[in-house]
């Protein structure tokens, strides 16, 4: 049994705590990060906490380019590697009762508590210490996402007189957990004080790469019972100190407003401030419960068409509303030069910027779940940077487009050979979202004009990228890191060469669909494309009956991951690279992350093969590995692996499955959980344009239902012992279920099959 960490209860809408974690606070921290699409934080106290922890604070679209450069630097590498860098601490309080400074890592606390409601991501601790019971409160505002509120509470339970002081922060002095030597990437630029409160202005610290600086604008003013008697700039930040005494069997109450704004969005500082000041006008007269208010309302619209409600299991009903609650929270799609990076605002490991899992993992899910002008501002971030993408492939000496690994910008910015020169096969999962948007939504003019500018340059990248084997008369790719990153430099990825033909085949259908004369593709060049197709060399195993996951791959010693002692897991964490890479084992799908995306191409008995071979020599090391097999599980109708991959996925981070969820949450493979209980145990397709479902239902579960948004129509489906399907607006639409097609106008239902 795979060994977990659960610090936090279950409840089916909350993240909850009755301590504080010392030895496990890093992973209590991810747990209750919030954000709102524009910041957000990890669930960092803001009284003093004096033992280990990751105090992080995050901007989206805030980063730097950090320096890279090593002794065996090689042609074609990133400059430097990008990374989102942690913003100003602007959570930050000192508290003193009757003098003496809280230390919530040492002080007597008492009756300690700690919820994140996911109804509207707010998040509560209280405690008793010297006599007076403290609650803190705080959100990042939906209605004004430059807002984050923080609202203290006082209450005398000792009935003794308590003097109670804050010290109440905007600070500069942070650094990331990451940095070289640790270098600081914020210096003062400005700083002053209000009427009631103060701010500071920082900006990142210039670089060598012509990359532009960021500014940061943040103030902090104050509403509530307490009187402000002093403010004072010190290292690094500014500090404004609030002071009241508690009587008698009384309530005391500060609210800390938090405005924070970005040269992201202003030209100068001038028009930033000039900003700030008209939103804090506004603000100035909303009470703290209209606030509130408007941010439960602002989540109920979007629980209302996103949660999904399990029966039976709450362990798996807070899973899936976790994942969803901390997706929504990172990304809604408002902002087209954003994206979604694999820790959101919960961590700096991969460098907070974008990877394929957006296109791979996301998209299938705000298809669904959000307006579809969600998605294609997804698909607009890649379109804007094509040029940065041609840039790439020039760097490595290739025609075309190659989309980076890891980006801001759309200029690769990974500092591993092995991840960006070797796994080009992202450059398929970016052509795959496009086919995926389209095939969906049944909108072909995204195709017909931004989707082909892209397609085109992809189709051209893999032409130059193949080369031709005289020996075998047959097209191959050679030094390639396929999913599975515990393989690199091999040749013949199955996967990798499975997308590249792919995507020639559906850009030059697209061609003949749309004309483009403008994109110049000729006729020699679409013949070489089909030239490609019919001659691709795709590595296979007729007496087993598989796909080979690349060539080489079925030399190794294939012991089952079951046959391994358990302390040997993860591999990464007790292994040396050299042995990852001489083993078998499989970091996540590979092979069968091609049979998931082309499921249509493939036979159940194809799949059922590729899947008992590579399952068990799959670690799941990765969080984006869970998903694939609990869906193809399910197809396969292997119902207990497929519910078993499904609390994986759903509770990797709930009960840090990988153990490292201590670093920040795996957001992008959020949407796994979603996945399997959707295109997994409902089986919901939309092959060639149809929509189908085969659902069937986890034996411990009673019940599970969903929505999904479909070519303009909304849909509702539950599940128990019986199978219904409501269209709640839009047209009637054909939908097959178990293989039957009807008409769908009301509501459908019937028994479920097994």
């Amino acid at each position: 049994m795979k060994q977990i960490t659960r610090i936090m209860g279950i409840d089916p809408w909350k993240i909850t705590a009755d301590k504080i974690e010392i030895e496990h606070r890093r992973l209590q921290e991810s747990l209750t990060s919030i954000g709102n699409g524009y910041m957000g934080m990890r669930g960092n106290f803001s009284e003093t906490f004096s033992k280990d922890h990751h105090q992080g604070t995050y901007i989206a679209g805030v980063w730097y380019p950090d320096k890279t450069r090593v002794g065996w630097w090689k042609n074609g590498y990133p400059e430097y590697f990008g990374k989102a860098i942690n913003a100003l601490d602007f959570a930050k309080i000192r508290l003193y009762i009757d003098k003496k400074e809280v230390d919530l890592a040492t002080a007597p606390i008492a009756d300690f508590e700690m919820a994140l409601d996911m109804h509207n991501g707010v998040l509560t601790y209280r405690y008793i210490v010297a006599g007076v019971r403290v609650t803190a409160e705080r959100f990042f505002s939906i209605a004004t996402p430059e807002l984050a509120v923080f609202k203290f509470t006082f209450e005398n339970v000792d009935g003794e007189l308590h003097s109670v002081r804050i010290e109440s922060f905007v600070d500069a002095n942070v650094r990331n957990e990451d940095s070289n030597y640790d270098e600081k990437f914020w210096e003062i630029f400005d700083h002053g004080t209000l009427e009631n409160g103060s701010y500071l202005v920082s900006q990142t610290v210039p670089n060598p790469f012509g990359v532009d600086q960021f500014t940061l604008l943040a103030g902090q003013e104050f509403k509530g019972d307490f009187d402000l008697t002093g403010q004072v700039f010190e290292n690094g930040a500014v500090v404004d100190t609030l002071e009241e005494i508690l009587p008698f069997s009384e309530t005391l109450t500060l609210e800390k407003r938090v405005l924070v704004l970005t040269s992201r969005d202003y030209d100068s500082l001038s028009a930033m401030t000039d900003a700030a000041v008209a939103l804090s006008d506004s603000l100035s007269e909303v009470s703290y419960q209209e606030l509130f208010d408007a941010q439960t309302e602002a989540w109920a619209a979007r629980w209302e068409l996103a949660d999904v409600q399990i029966d039976g299991s709450d362990e798996a009903q807070q899973g899936i509303r976790f994942n969803l609650f901390q997706l929504f929270s990172t990304y809604y799609g408002e902002d087209e030069r954003l994206n979604i990076g694999p820790k959101g605002f919960t961590g700096e490991k991969y460098g907070g910027a974008t990877y394929w899992d957006t296109e791979a993992y996301a998209v299938p899910l705000y298809l669904a779940l959000a307006d579809t002008s969600v998605t294609k501002n997804l698909l607009k971030y890649r379109h804007n940077q094509l040029p940065q993408a041609q840039h790439n492939a020039r760097q490595q000496g290739l025609a075309g487009a190659l989309y980076p690994m890891v980006t801001f910008t759309g200029v690769e910015c990974h500092n591993e050979w092995e991840i960006t020169f070797e796994e080009i096969h992202r450059n398929g999962a970016i052509a795959y979202a496009i086919y995926n948007y389209t095939n969906y939504t049944g909108d072909d003019k995204y195709m017909a004009h931004e989707g082909l500018d892209v397609l085109v340059e992809i189709a051209r990248f893999w032409a130059d990228r193949v080369h031709f084997s005289q020996r075998r008369n047959q097209y191959m790719i050679h030094g390639v890191t396929g999913p599975n990153e515990y393989e690199n430099n091999i040749n013949n990825n199955w996967y990798t060469n499975t997308l590249a033909t792919w995507v020639l085949k559906y850009t030059a259908e697209n061609l003949a669909k749309f004309p483009r004369p403008d994109l110049k593709v000729s006729a020699e060049e679409l013949a070489h494309w089909a030239d490609i197709v019919e001659k691709m060399y795709f590595p296979e195993d007729k007496e087993l009956g598989i796909f080979v996951q690349h060539d080489g791959y079925l030399d190794k010693d294939l012991t089952p991951v079951a046959e391994l002692d358990p302390s040997n897991l993860p591999l990464n964490q007790n292994w040396s690279w050299d042995r990852v890479l001489r083993s078998p084992y499989i970091k996540q799908a590979d092979v069968l992350q091609g049979i998931y995306f082309f499921g249509d191409h493939y036979s159940l008995e194809e799949k059922r093969r590729n899947f008992d071979f590579y399952e068990p020599l799959t670690v799941h090391e990765s969080s984006l590995s869970p998903s694939i097999h609990s869906i193809l599980a399910a197809e396969l109708g292997m119902d207990e692996k497929a519910v078993e991959m499904y609390e994986r996925t759903a509770r990797l981070d709930l009960d840090n499955y990988n153990n490292d969820t201590q670093d920040g949450l795996h957001i992008t493979s959020m949407t796994g959980s979603w996945l399997a209980i959707v295109q997994g145990f409902a089986q919901m397709k939309t092959w060639n344009g149809q929509l189908s479902f085969a659902p069937f239902l986890p034996k411990a579960w009673t019940g599970y239902a969903f929505h999904i948004n479909y070519r303009g129509s909304l849909l509702k489906i539950s599940v128990s012992d019986q199978l219904t399907i409501e269209l709640l607006k839009g047209k009637a639409l054909e939908v097959d279920v178990y293989g039957e097609k009807l008409m769908l106008t009301d509501r459908y239902q019937t028994e479920i099959k097994e």
